[in-house]
């Protein structure tokens, strides 16, 4: 669907010492990067803060005056926005996935049924979607929103209090009608406001059962290429290489695929199905290769008198 991301980028990380929490890097990128990431699909992204460089391009907001707080950061990039539903979220959220971005979109675009999606009481259409943590609180700044609606009590919060500076997103959120996206994958919303929350983020990163999926992630962002990877074809790919001609061959053989696969995307051919294909060829070399070695000079000779 279509939709427009808004970043808040700006805060003073006070509990950070005041750093450029934006900036900090869990596993190899920004925070902000890892964000951007969640949403790259989206039409136009604005980040409301200081510019930076940045892994894809994204249109530049500040609030006025800079530090004025989230509802007035909000109001500046929502300025920069056309799209009837508008994505927000914090610069702080390591580990936010594509798959919590679709949930939420889902609720505020009108699609039912959406992945841990929860209705609202009463009567009348969902204005927006946040995302609820496993403790039960709600996350304002991971979140879908109809624009309409947020432009509507933005203005009848300005004019209530003559200012958007200092004004709590409570203030905004508590007048729009919401559904709740359960945070099905345990740390979409864990976010860093601490050392220790930095820290933690560092070590979850670079667990077993997590480290291959980060790792791809940020190496494919990094090259800015997007294509399913099948794993476990190219670890046995590479096992198979490794035993069955020498160690180097590994490093080798699944360079050789990646190109191969480039050279038949650049024909016309699907990524996924280009590395597949490539893996699949190589597999099987490597595995005749490897039976030759077996045989040994038996075969050849077998008819020798």
């Amino acid at each position: 669907m279509s939709y427009d991301a808004i970043v808040l980028a700006g805060g003073a990380a006070r509990r950070l010492g005041g750093v450029d929490k934006p900036g900090l890097r869990v596993g190899g990128r920004t925070l902000l990067d890892r964000v951007l990431d969640a949403c790259a699909d989206a039409t136009a992204t604005v980040v409301v803060g200081s510019r930076r460089p940045t892994a894809r391009p994204v249109r530049w907001a500040r609030e006025d005056p800079p530090g004025a707080g989230p509802v007035a950061a909000l109001d500046a990039g929502l300025r920069q926005t056309t799209a009837e539903v508008v994505l927000v979220l914090s610069a702080d959220l390591p580990f936010l996935d594509r798959a919590t971005v679709r949930a939420l979109l889902a609720a505020p675009a009108g699609t039912p049924g959406g992945p841990g999606a929860e209705g609202v009481e009463g009567a009348g259409g969902v204005e927006g979607a946040v995302l609820r943590d496993r403790t039960g609180r709600d996350q304002p700044l991971v979140a879908a929103y109809r624009a309409e609606p947020l432009r509507r009590e933005i203005a009848l919060l300005a004019a209530e209090h003559g200012t958007l500076s200092g004004l709590p997103l409570r203030a905004l959120t508590a007048e729009l009608r919401l559904a709740h996206v359960t945070d099905t994958e345990p740390l979409a919303s864990f976010d860093c406001d601490t050392w220790e929350d930095l820290a933690s983020a560092r070590a979850r990163i670079r667990e077993h059962g997590n480290v291959l999926d980060q790792w791809i992630t940020a190496a494919k962002a990094e090259l800015g290429i997007d294509v399913d990877v099948d794993t476990k074809a190219l670890l046995d790919l590479a096992r198979d290489a490794a035993h069955g001609v020498a160690r180097p061959a590994a490093p080798l053989t699944t360079f050789l695929v990646g190109y191969a696969a480039a050279r038949a995307e650049a024909a016309g051919a699907d990524p996924a199905a280009a590395v597949a294909e490539a893996a699949r060829k190589a597999a099987d070399l490597a595995l005749r290769w490897a039976a030759e070695a077996g045989d040994g000079a038996g075969t050849e000779e077998s008819g020798t008198p």
